[in-house]
């Protein structure tokens, strides 16, 4: 009965080492085959560019003025900063007279003319007074006008005042959201930087993961040949090796993915092997204290600069809806030259002033002062709500950059234990007292180690960098 238990047990084992072995076969075949065929190919040192894309080395500070200088993100920022300059020229532009001229050229079917008869002026000895009657024309049957008018704005220069002032709003808003654009894409290409060096270093400790996996399999087989262990320990060494290899072939996917997007960001064509600098990856300059943080986060968040700009373009809103119950009054001054035109010389001049006034409009002008006002304490609350969320969201990223360091400190012990352990290992393999998978499985434990030291000391790099574009700093 132990026997037949046992053999059941071997036989479920082997079927789900066949399905894992499917598994990967499926993912070797249908999961993006182009890129895992691109991240087998052989490499020379470590750095051959791919055969069909360049190749090009970057250090951090290289990538994110590339990124300053390239990406899309950035120019779509810069056209909407240079957008809202030419909607302030317009604005500004209304402050200013109007000079136009006003040509016609027209031509009338019939003329009603004034006819006196004979006589009709009175009697003298010499005659009647016309002698016979007169026939007086007004005009000609085709006119020329021309007038070139200059009008000056008066009382609208309220309403324009406040549309300047949107529009200054706006602007300001748009070069706000440029400089974070910026801080944005910096912060993104250090995240991308550090996640494919990150992600590097994962492929070399799946790949030393796989040789000790691979090393314990050879061990067991010979374990099982020569009857020392049961078929079940091989089978499952043989599992632990394709887990390995599955995640060996995970990371190369991830490493390929990150390199897409880092790619993307820097504005460069999409498959350029990039070889990266491990060392330029430098601590950023010291951090404020927090109660420093929150004095600079008040004067300098984007976050809160924006939501100012808004409550000060609906401040102005308020002050365009009260000024629609000013009349407007426009200065006029015009030169005229007619030919044609009955009764007027062929030059003259007209200078005055013309008023338009709404008497009644349904309400409207009532409406839109309601509305602005509603507007206004809508940014108020806004802004109110923005200081709120932003010291929140600082005072969770100090708590995350400390707790980084605490992690960084036992990630950087555990790699010294590590150490400690892989040396003992190799030193009993020299003396025969210790098979090579414990020397294989020691190295890939320290390779792992090293890994962990390494995304802690980069997560604690971008969590400081991520605190200075809170504050309104470019990461360094």
């Amino acid at each position: 009965m132990a026997t037949q238990n046992i053999l059941i047990t071997i036989t479920a084992r082997r079927a789900l080492i066949r399905l894992l072995i499917a598994a990967c076969l499926i993912q070797l075949i249908f999961v993006h085959p182009a890129r895992i065929a691109a991240q087998q190919a052989p490499v020379a040192s470590g750095s051959e560019a791919r055969p069909d894309h360049a190749e090009v080395q970057l250090t951090l500070p290289t990538a994110v003025q590339m990124a300053l200088d390239h990406n899309r993100r950035i120019r779509l920022a810069n056209l909407a900063v240079t957008d809202s300059e030419e909607q302030k020229k317009l604005a500004e532009s209304h402050y200013y007279p109007i000079l136009k001229n006003q040509s016609a050229v027209l031509h009338i079917t019939e003329i009603e003319g004034v006819k006196i008869p004979a006589g009709a002026l009175g009697q003298t000895t010499t005659g009647l007074i016309p002698a016979e009657p007169l026939d007086i024309g007004q005009g000609a049957s085709t006119t020329y006008t021309s007038g070139t008018e200059l009008a000056q704005p008066l009382t609208q220069l309220f309403k324009i005042h406040a549309g300047v002032s949107a529009a200054s709003a706006d602007l300001n808003s748009a070069r706000i959201q440029s400089d974070d654009a910026g801080n944005g894409v910096a912060l993104l290409v250090h995240k991308l930087y550090y996640e494919i060096l990150i992600e590097q270093m994962r492929g070399l400790a799946a790949k030393d993961a796989v040789d000790a996996a691979t090393v314990a399999e050879q061990e067991t087989r010979r374990a099982l040949e020569e009857g020392k262990v049961l078929a079940d320990s091989e089978l499952l060494s043989r599992t632990d090796l394709l887990d390995k290899q599955q995640a060996a072939l995970v990371s190369r996917l991830n490493l390929d993915d990150l390199t897409l997007q880092l790619d993307d960001a820097l504005g460069l064509p999409l498959g350029t092997h990039l070889v990266l600098d491990p060392d330029s990856a430098s601590a950023p300059s010291g951090l404020p204290t927090r109660t420093e943080a929150i004095s600079i986060l008040l004067a300098k968040s984007p976050t809160i600069l924006a939501a100012r700009q808004a409550v000060e373009k609906a401040k102005a809103g308020v002050l365009a809806a009260r000024d629609e119950y000013i009349p407007d009054v426009t200065g006029i001054a015009r030169y005229s030259y007619q030919s044609g035109l009955p009764f007027f010389a062929h030059n003259f001049g007209t200078f005055g002033a013309a008023l338009t006034y709404n008497l009644f409009d349904g309400g409207g002008r009532e409406a839109k002062i309601k509305d602005a006002r509603i507007k206004l304490m809508m940014a108020q609350n806004q802004l109110e709500q923005a200081e709120s969320d932003v010291r929140i969201e600082l005072s969770s990223s100090y708590d995350k950059a400390e707790q980084l360091e605490q992690l960084l400190s036992v990630t950087t012990q555990a790699v010294e234990a590590r150490e400690e352990i892989f040396r003992i290992q190799s030193e009993r393999a020299q003396v025969n007292s210790q098979l090579a998978s414990g020397v294989a499985a020691a190295r890939s434990a320290l390779t792992s180690a090293h890994m962990n030291a390494l995304n802690a000391r980069l997560n604690l790099y971008l969590a400081e960098n991520d605190i200075k574009r809170r504050l309104g700093q470019r990461p360094e």
